[in-house]
């Protein structure tokens, strides 16, 4: 990997808009989960059913974090204006009354799978690494600026592309799946909407160029976090195949 370097006469030269940009989908490029082998033997029907469910059960304990990670970033403000649209995030995974949220569609996916939804819920089996991968991200965006914190959702900036294209082959290559993506189908057009504002939101409110690497480095930081979870899958259910005691145990066929 090539080392960046700064001109110094540039270092205190705020990035454009665009500049900002093109070094966030850098970052994309270079480290977004849709890079992991997992993911690819996943598009490539190399999965089999056990490895699929082991994936959606230990996705579930990421799915479930979310809405209490924004609702940190929700106390965090003081904002009003931020946290009225900020909140969408909360219901878009909780749901309200009258509309099931990504938590539910998730766990569709996973009966889809062949799962308990109560099994997958109780979140007993997740991984240990998937564990501590994702309470780091909580800790991320509790402990450091609030700037950093929405930074690191900007994840959403490429997912929309990764989406599309897991939609279009799990379709392809486990139709038996066909009728639990409707989690997919929702953040196809939640995911943008939820980019552009966060995107608006660090380009604004970093003054400095100091600021502006913090931002790039929170979403380094969270896709390391996205990696580190498909490299704890991969581990336990792949190559070698070492699930630890406690966690999800694929069925013998």
């Amino acid at each position: 990997m090539a080392i960046r370097t700064v001109d110094p006469a540039a270092e205190d030269q705020l990035l454009s808009v665009e500049e900002l940009r093109a070094r966030l989908w850098e970052v994309g490029e270079e480290r977004y989960h849709h890079r992991h082998p997992f993911h690819q033997l996943m598009h490539e029907g190399r999965l089999d059913r056990g490895q699929l469910q082991a994936w959606a059960l230990n996705r579930y304990y990421y799915q479930s974090r979310i809405p209490i990670k924004d609702a940190i970033i929700l106390s965090r403000s003081e904002d009003p204006a931020f946290r009225r649209v900020w909140l969408k995030r909360v219901l878009d995974h909780d749901g309200d009354a009258t509309t099931d949220g990504g938590i539910k569609r998730w766990l569709k996916l996973a009966v889809a799978t062949g799962l308990d939804a109560d099994r997958v819920a109780r979140r007993e089996e997740v991984l240990p690494a998937t564990r501590y991968a994702v309470n780091e991200y909580l800790n991320l965006v509790k402990n450091r600026t609030l700037l950093e914190a929405v930074a690191s959702s900007l994840t959403e900036l490429f997912s929309r592309d990764l989406i599309s294209l897991r939609m279009e082959r799990l379709r392809e290559h486990y139709p038996w799946l066909s009728g639990g993506l409707d989690y997919f189908e929702e953040r196809l057009h939640q995911a943008p909407e939820d980019a552009q504002f966060a995107f608006n939101y660090v380009f604004q409110h970093a003054h400095t160029r100091s600021e502006q690497e913090l931002v790039i480095q929170a979403l380094r930081d969270k896709c390391d976090i996205l990696w580190a979870q498909l490299d704890a899958l991969y581990f336990a259910y792949v190559q070698p195949g070492w699930p630890p005691p406690g966690a999800f145990q694929v069925e013998a066929s």
